[in-house]
């Protein structure tokens, strides 16, 4: 097994990774090592907030932690050192960079900048392992060769190839529809770690295998384009005057900084909000039928196949839109701006919102219209179980065609729900309260409640979103045909 022993410059800097989608910082919540812990390659050494989800990171090096360059609670930005591991086991001084060092090795390239530290390959492979947030050194250093065996050509880095392939897959993946991945437990751990779907990354090792390398390949950000240089003017520079110093009075202020979650959340209503246009219609429902079924499927849980699983309100909701869904196939769809084209979704990755100490997220359930009704509720348990735990992953909220939010829980009659940046409709459920109703020609107290269905009018027109939101609403006052398509 080679280690990294075999580097000559003994020090590596592990960056911040962009563990989401084009997340641009994330805040240091728990350091797990401390400078002169030893570490080994997969080790998680730091759980961190990003704008989505709390993450915990892994250690792509075995070694020895020399110095950790930010305090807990510290937002870093994607890109900037977190950590210096020394892997060779020396006692190199943490201020000493691995541009400073140089290499015994005779045909080894003059020694990068520091703007380009050297990242050398730990694994037989031979390839330079790519972190998020990392990219590929322009001047690699080479390997010492082994006694009596040939120092095989230097093979051009393929990166940036996989990561712009990737770019085009757009979500797709390399790997037949309906056909496992092929990789090791290992790289697996790492892939969910890093919430990185294997079945779109292009796979370069032996027979089809994906490498730790193609997944950290898979998650680096493209290069920043080189900013100009600025030239300096000629003009004397006058002497500003300070900035004035704003004070506040605690007693009566609390400031709280937007960061995590909540600053994420906000962009993306405001993108919502302001691209999208939005449109809500309302219904009020009798779901005195669906109460009565949830008691029913409590206390059989046997007869239904439910053991073991919750049953609430929002489980049968959640099936009745996504029968109306199947009803109304258009309403599943997203608006491409760049291409111009309406993407008609042949699947439902069904969000459920979710209030969280960290704020809301929106994890969603893959493939949701393909799921029974026990298999809907053993799915919905797992969610909310995991958001209140805080550990839903990026993944996890990543690629969600149609969301639902329960402001009922809150005792609010309903709202007007906005719409996820990239979906088609939300559906919002109202509390759910005994009030007169006329049934059967005579006034009776009922169990009653209004949704809110908001949707993008670019996508869905009144008559479309009107039915869907009918067919929710005919299927909670008739609840038994569930059972019948669960």
């Amino acid at each position: 097994m080679t280690t990294m022993t075999e580097n000559a410059s003994g020090l590596r800097e592990f960056k911040m990774p962009d563990v989401g989608e084009g997340l641009t910082e994330a805040e240091i919540l728990k350091w797990y090592v401390q400078p002169g812990d030893t570490v080994t390659d997969g080790q998680v050494v730091c759980e961190v907030e990003t704008a989505k989800a709390a993450v915990e990171l892994p250690i792509p090096y075995d070694g020895v932690v020399r110095e950790l360059h930010f305090p807990e609670g510290t937002t870093v930005d994607v890109g900037q050192v977190i950590i210096a591991v020394d892997v060779a086991g020396g006692s190199a001084p943490t201020e000493q960079t691995p541009a400073a060092v140089e290499t015994p090795v005779a045909e080894a390239p003059a020694a990068p900048t520091p703007q380009a530290p050297v990242a050398e390959d730990p694994k037989p492979e031979g390839r330079t392992p790519v972190l998020v947030g990392y990219g590929v050194s322009e001047a690699s250093t080479k390997r010492r060769p082994r006694k009596g065996a040939e120092v095989p050509a230097q093979q051009p880095e393929t990166f940036p190839a996989v990561a712009a392939i990737q770019g085009e897959l757009n979500g797709h993946g390399s790997v037949p529809v309906g056909q496992r991945p092929l990789a090791k437990p290992p790289v697996r751990k790492l892939a969910k770690d890093l919430g990185v779907d294997l079945a779109t990354i292009t796979p370069s090792g032996p027979d089809g295998i994906i490498t730790r390398e193609d997944v950290h390949a898979a998650v680096a950000p493209a290069p920043a384009p080189e900013q100009p240089a600025v030239t300096a003017s000629p003009v004397p520079a006058r002497a500003q005057a300070p900035s004035p110093v704003v004070t506040y009075d605690t007693a009566r202020e609390t400031r709280i900084p937007i960061k995590g979650v909540r600053k994420a959340t906000a962009a993306a209503m405001i993108g919502s909000a302001f691209t999208a246009p939005h449109v809500t219609e309302f219904v009020t429902v009798d779901v005195t039928r669906t109460m009565k079924l949830v008691e029913e499927l409590k206390q059989a849980p046997d007869t239904y196949g439910m053991q073991g699983l919750r049953v609430n309100p929002l489980l049968l909701i959640a099936k009745a839109l996504l029968v109306a869904i199947k009803r109304n196939p258009d309403v599943n769809a997203s608006w491409d701006e760049a291409a111009q084209e309406i993407v008609l979704k042949h699947y439902v990755n069904l969000g459920i919102a979710a209030a969280t100490p960290r704020g809301l997220i929106v994890p969603n359930i893959k493939d949701a219209h393909t799921k029974t009704l026990p298999q809907l509720a053993g799915a919905l348990g797992e969610l909310v179980a995991t958001a209140r735990e805080g550990k839903t992953s990026p993944a996890a909220m990543q690629g969600g065609t149609v969301t639902i939010t329960n402001v009922g829980v809150f005792g609010v009659d309903t709202g007007t729900p906005i719409l996820n940046p990239g979906e088609s409709a939300i559906l919002a459920i109202g509390a759910i309260k005994l009030q007169p109703w006329v049934h059967k020609g005579k006034v009776k107290p009922r169990q009653v409640t209004t949704l809110a269905l908001s949707f993008d009018h670019r996508l869905v027109d009144g008559e479309l979103g009107s039915k869907v939101l009918a067919d929710v609403a005919a299927i909670l006052e008739q609840p038994k045909r569930l059972i019948t398509w669960a």
